[in-house]
């Protein structure tokens, strides 16, 4: 699936995939935190979604230790190709958005590894998470589709 995308959102997309891998997953659960209560009613209802493909990979991550947990994240954003980045790769936009939305609620609930209390943002994926708040909220959608998008390994492309 297409997106357009602005000149802005083509910077930010490009702003998060230069942070390192673990700034990209802190960024990213921060997100869920600040605009969480917008985008839950928007994941789920999606037309597109599908929650029980979602929940399904997600069931299996839960299964992970944390350190496997952790591990899976930076191998989807490192596009290390594994059976559960393969699984991922097949997934819709938005049912890769959905997912991830899972991990955050897993984190809170302590299913998923936890973000580190005292953990701080770079500054760079600070001022891009500022940038991020100043969105419209169809467009920080469109946004974090791009952000996921692209992650884990699409075994249909060599």
């Amino acid at each position: 699936m297409t997106y357009t995308t602005s000149n802005t959102a083509n910077e930010l997309l490009q702003a998060f995939q230069g942070l390192d891998a673990d700034q990209q997953l802190a960024l990213f659960y921060f997100i869920y935190k600040e605009t969480g209560k917008s985008i839950t009613p928007a994941a789920p209802a999606a037309s597109t979604v599908s929650p029980e493909i979602a929940q399904g990979l997600f069931d299996q991550v839960a299964q992970l230790s944390q350190e496997e947990q952790l591990q899976l994240q930076r191998d989807l954003i490192a596009h290390k190709n594994t059976e559960l980045t393969r699984e991922y790769g097949a997934l819709s936009d938005t049912t890769k958005l959905l997912f991830w939305y899972f991990l955050a609620e897993g984190m809170d609930s302590g299913s998923i590894i936890p973000m580190p209390s005292n953990y701080k943002l770079s500054n760079e994926a600070q001022q891009l998470f500022g940038k991020i708040q100043g969105l419209e909220f169809q467009q920080q959608i469109t946004l974090f589709r791009d952000f996921v998008s692209p992650m884990g390994v699409d075994s249909t492309v060599s």
